[in-house]
């Protein structure tokens, strides 16, 4: 048996999961997080045993390494990771901000293809070969996991994907990455380059071969799949796909096809399933990107069946149309039985199940305060409010907001809408009034009379943040002002008041340079 066989063989029972929706996820136009968000959702992913977070970028900001290094003093069941480019600042960078992690792992990254190392870096092949071996060289001496990437991975010459693979094994990577960072890859010949590479490597033995796979032709998931079989035993992936362009390769589907299909994928993953869709909606309300109905796994419609002949065959015997059970996935776990009548305790045990923590009294008393209002408003509470109403709360307590204190909106047929509101910033009111050709329209007018902020409306999405006709309206907003793109959130039971806030939302983030997260490229 070679050395690759055994390899092989003593790690074909685990697959190490690797979460990138803190960094790639938030690469998204519109999806960048405060700090407090990506702390939330870092604790919801290693409730849920994600091996690896990828906690963001820290060289690309101040904000994002705050939300690095906090995530890294924070979580301990889970391995913390930072991106870095090969160079001797970014991974220094990353490793300041990894010091009090439990686990931390640097993951250094350059473009390998030849139209990459042309086009982009204007970099000769040994020159990208000399700066791999070196930033992976650096790295070491700074951390004892590193993860070494071969940026547009699909698209490189096998032969030096082979030489560099080989140099930064040897220069101490204990994982290689090899993304299809463009989603250009079919799953056969993605397989089949992993699959060979293992082959021909001579110290592949010594590192766990990883993916990472893009959206752009929808075969993300394929492709990690048919890399699994092939040898890989990391993936990279995103809760609900989330990532630049057309996403990344979906964690619940890839969790999920490895639980279900085990007669044909020889792995197993350490991931606690009950938690995925409550995870889902936890990202999906911080960022603003809903969920369609059709998704697999966590969309509303996943496991719902409308055919008769379905329904007929679902009541004589689940498995007839079922392969999976929701309550698996989370769908059964996410009710809050909580209401007018729950006091302080009750709701932040609720909270601390969730995950959510505030860093004052203050913030809690007005999350209290606002839960009990909407009790008043909702027969039942569920998750899902309680995130859309601790973001609501967490982003109106910053001291550069701007807080919606009134609203009254006129509409009548064949008259158009006059809206007048009221706005708080920094303790001063001012109020302002306009008229639309709706009413939303009227809203979002009257505010830009107090802001004249010069943003474009680039989307605005209402969706029912849980089920009845009492159910919140969740409103998105998408801002764009000279390349940047802003997503914000409102979330009440009345959908003209959403909608400010949402709008307002917006404006406060895009008034706060923290929250931008630069491109500076990646995997």
């Amino acid at each position: 048996m070679s050395s690759t066989q055994q390899y092989r063989e003593q790690s074909k029972e685990k697959l190490v999961i690797f979460d990138t929706t803190l960094r790639d996820g938030e690469q998204s136009p519109g999806a960048s997080m405060t700090k407090d968000e990506k702390i939330r959702i870092a604790k919801a992913l290693e409730k849920m045993r994600v091996d690896v977070i990828e906690a963001g970028f820290a060289i690309s900001s101040q904000g994002d390494f705050e939300a690095v290094q906090a995530i890294a003093n924070t979580i301990t069941e889970s391995r913390i990771c930072s991106l870095s480019r090969a160079v001797r600042g970014d991974i220094e960078r990353a490793a300041e901000a990894l010091k009090g992690a439990n686990a931390g792992r640097i993951h250094t990254f350059i473009a390998t293809s030849p139209i990459h190392m042309k086009h982009k870096l204007q970099m000769e092949p040994d020159q990208v070969l000399e700066q791999a071996v070196g930033a992976v060289k650096i790295a070491r001496g700074l951390i004892d996991d590193v993860e070494f990437s071969l940026e547009d991975a699909s698209r490189t010459e096998f032969d030096f994907m082979c030489r560099i693979t080989e140099a930064v094994i040897n220069a101490g990577a204990g994982t290689i990455n090899l993304p299809d960072t463009v989603g250009y890859a079919d799953p056969a010949e993605y397989g089949s380059m992993i699959r060979r590479l293992l082959n021909t490597v001579p110290n592949a033995d010594k590192a766990i071969f990883s993916v990472h796979c893009h959206n752009d032709l929808g075969l993300a998931v394929a492709n990690s799949l048919n890399a699994v079989q092939a040898g890989a035993r990391q993936v990279e992936c995103t809760i609900n796909g989330l990532g630049e362009r057309a996403g990344n390769a979906s964690l619940e589907e890839l969790v999920m096809a490895i639980r279900t299909r085990r007669d044909v994928f020889p792995v197993t993953t350490d991931i606690d399933t009950v938690h995925i869709v409550p995870t889902s909606r936890l990202v999906s309300s911080i960022t603003g990107f809903p969920v369609q109905p059709n998704k697999a796994i966590v969309g509303a419609n996943a496991f719902a069946h409308e055919s008769g002949i379905h329904q007929d065959g679902i009541l004589k015997f689940r498995e007839t149309y079922e392969i999976m059970k929701a309550e698996d996935v989370g769908w059964s776990t996410n009710r809050l039985t909580l209401g007018k009548l729950s006091g302080r305790a009750a709701f932040a045990a609720r909270l601390e199940e969730l995950g959510i923590s505030f860093d004052s009294k203050e913030e809690f008393g007005e999350a209290f305060t606002r839960f009990k209002e909407l009790a008043d408003k909702k027969r039942e509470i569920f998750d899902e409010d309680l995130q859309a109403l601790v973001s609501d709360v967490q982003l109106g307590t910053q001291g550069d907001a701007l807080t919606l204190i009134d609203l009254e909106v006129l509409s009548k047929t064949g008259q158009s809408p006059l809206a007048k509101i009221g706005i708080r910033y920094k303790d001063k009111d001012h109020s302002a009034e306009a008229s639309g050709d709706g009413a939303v329209d009227a809203i979002f007018n009257a505010i830009e009379k107090l802001v004249n902020s010069e943003t474009k409306l680039q989307l605005y999405s209402v969706n029912a943040v849980t089920q009845g006709t009492d159910s919140q309206g969740g409103v998105t907003v998408r801002l764009e002002k000279a390349g940047r793109i802003i997503n914000g959130q409102g979330a009440d039971t009345d959908i003209l008041l959403a909608s400010a806030k949402a709008y307002l939302n917006a404006l406060t983030l895009m008034r706060n340079p923290g929250r931008l997260h630069p491109q500076l490229g990646g995997v």
